[in-house]
């Protein structure tokens, strides 16, 4: 498999991972890694594909909004409602926590939905996805004594 057949992989697994599909892209950076890969062009492509996925995640957010009175709305109005409330309560602050399973896709959702400013959103999250890219890093190639 040719170098850039496997960044482009890695590339879609960061994508589909960070959107509300049910996916991670951890396991596939750190094989890349362990591999010997370049990891600052692992990281680069890992956390474009990962922040390109949440930008979809909060578009999402801005149009999914009006039809939340439909019966196939994927949430109910009481779970949305808390969703909203949490996201006020603790604010555009709370992306950071963007890289973290389960909370993480549905609160770029929820910025999108409350339409947190774009370049807010992605200051934010970028911070996020590559500071977690980086621990895991770290972590694989032995950064950390």
């Amino acid at each position: 498999m040719t170098d850039l057949a496997l960044y482009a992989g890695l590339f879609l697994a960061a994508l589909a991972a960070a959107t509300i599909l049910p996916m991670q892209s951890e396991a596939v950076l750190v094989g890349l890694l362990l591999a010997d890969y370049s990891p600052i062009w692992l990281l680069t492509v890992a956390s474009i594909g990962n922040v390109l996925g949440s930008v979809i995640n909060w578009y999402f957010g801005r149009g999914i909004a009006r039809f939340q009175d439909r019966r196939w709305f994927p949430v109910g109005p009481a779970a949305l409602a808390r969703a909203e409330a949490w996201y006020r309560r603790y604010g555009r602050w709370s992306l950071l926590l963007s890289w973290a399973p389960v909370v993480g896709d549905p609160l770029t959702v929820v910025a999108g939905i409350l339409r947190e400013p774009m370049p807010v959103f992605l200051l934010l999250v970028t911070i996020a996805k590559v500071g977690r890219y980086l621990v895991l890093a770290a972590i694989t190639l032995n950064w950390i004594v």
